[in-house]
């Protein structure tokens, strides 16, 4: 074996995490090797996950909007329509996206290598490529970031065709007539709710009573009416016995309760799993968690300090956003740089429909920390740009302190949200008050107007209390 390839940084990875970790380690002026098993760069959420999807949710979105249009016209989509009809910018979206990154892991003077990884020691990396050759690494830092799969049990028999995951849902040729939905995470959630805007009948199930639990619940509520409203249903606190193809034409899934329910597809969408098996982790001493995960500290380092883990090898939500922040951060604290508090005011983007985002303390955190803590509400119901735009439901709620004047954080449910809850996040990182919501003009219509709207009803909350303590 010749002797290995010595770099600064090895990034094994391009999803995200991979990427902004590889920039970073170059910026800084370092010799960074990225290693990707894939022939394109970005992960699976460049070619399964956030962009093929969010291609659909629009197409969704277009036609709700030229539904809502008026009257006069008459938009539905024909049973059996092709999926690839509805997804036409997909290729030409990941084609952008896919040249974009080149360009810039070129211009950064990146080293990407196509390959797989495994570690040798905790200093040493071996690349096996396509046609079988070996070439051996070696780096001060290492960073991994090797993503995730859909976790599928093995009670569910998925085929991908009837009973598919996220990885495979896409590649449906047409649109079913029904789906079930198991699972009420953000990929669950997701989906059930672009597929019943297309006018698939959708049931979505989960264990807990209802989904996406780490999220506001008022919040929550309104994207399960909002299901609701287009058709689908949410059936909680289920138990599934039972899921298996007829071999005819549904797939059935009983539940412990003997209800039995019938659906054309099935997409099973009960979390992720690291893809670690093939790294040989034991190998550098990393330290693997019974739930499959690398554990990390606060700066992404295992218990190996010069490697990290970033991504979905982490625990927590599996969102593009936090996995950019943790490369960067990783990258930056392994360099001894700056690293900055953006990793406290991540904001948590759903792209449901409605969508949801939130930042900071929710009310229920705020209660457990604060004992009355203010929370002003503005409904979409409210704002002039909601009623234009045909999506008068939504809502955006403020948390402050029980004083009322310190912002605690802001959740927001309806169109727009995953864009305004960036004013939120501003506002949070620059310690900004209640009132100066107030103080501010928007513009008029705009959904931001809703900012204004909570604030004064925190400030109202304020007032009331004074006077009745005055009387």
């Amino acid at each position: 074996m010749s002797t290995p390839s010595t770099y600064d940084i090895i990034v094994i990875g391009a999803g995200p995490a991979g990427q902004k970790a590889a920039v970073q380690g170059a910026k800084a002026g370092k010799r960074v090797a990225l290693i990707e098993r894939e022939r394109g760069i970005g992960g699976s959420c460049v070619y399964r996950g956030t962009i093929p999807s969010k291609t659909l949710r629009e197409s969704a979105l277009h036609l709700d909007r030229l539904k809502r249009a008026g009257e006069a016209f008459q938009f539905n989509l024909k049973p059996g329509t092709h999926i690839a009809t509805l997804m036409s910018r997909l290729e030409q979206v990941v084609q952008a996206h896919d040249s974009f990154m080149s360009r810039q892991l070129r211009r950064n003077g990146i080293s990407l290598l196509h390959g797989r990884a495994h570690f040798l020691n905790e200093h040493l990396v071996e690349m096996q490529t396509v046609d079988g050759a070996r070439q051996q690494l070696t780096a001060k830092t290492i960073v991994v970031a090797t993503g995730s799969r859909p976790r599928n049990p093995k009670e569910i028999p998925v085929d991908h065709e009837h009973i598919l995951d996220s990885d495979s849902l896409l590649s449906m040729m047409y649109l079913p007539q029904s789906l079930m939905v198991i699972g009420g995470g953000v990929i669950g959630c997701e989906y059930a709710s672009i597929f019943a805007l297309l006018g698939v009948e959708v049931t979505l199930i989960d264990r807990a009573p209802y989904p996406l639990q780490f999220m506001d619940r008022e919040l929550v509520e309104q994207f399960v009416q909002g299901l609701e409203h287009h058709g689908g249903r949410y059936l909680g606190g289920c138990q599934i016995a039972d899921v298996r193809w007829d071999n005819v034409a549904h797939v059935v899934t009983t539940l412990q309760d003997g209800t039995v329910i019938k659906s054309e597809k099935m997409l099973v969408a009960l979390g992720r799993q690291a893809n670690i098996e093939d790294l040989a982790l034991s190998a550098a001493d990393i330290t693997v968690s019974d739930k499959g995960l690398i554990p990390i500290n606060q700066y992404c380092q295992t218990n190996i300090d010069h490697i990290y883990a970033v991504g979905d090898m982490a625990s927590g939500p599996a969102l593009a956003s936090k996995a950019m922040e943790q490369g960067r951060r990783a990258v930056r604290h392994a360099l001894d740089l700056p690293i900055g508090d953006a990793a406290s005011t991540i904001p948590l983007g759903i792209y449901t429909i409605p969508e949801m985002a939130s930042i900071g303390l929710d009310e229920k955190s705020a209660r457990e920390r604060y004992k009355d803590p203010l929370i002003g509400r503005a409904k979409f119901e409210e704002i002039a740009r909601a009623q234009i735009s045909g999506a008068g439901y939504g809502l955006l709620k403020m948390v402050a302190d029980p004083e009322g004047e310190r912002l605690l954080g802001v959740q927001v449910v309806g169109d727009s949200a995953t864009e305004l809850v960036h004013l939120g996040q501003l506002a949070l990182q620059g310690s900004a008050t209640v009132e100066s919501f107030i103080d501010n003009i928007f513009n008029f219509p705009t959904y931001a107007e809703a900012y204004r709207i909570a604030a004064l009803d925190i400030l109202g909350q304020v007032a009331k209390g004074r006077m009745e303590k005055a009387a």
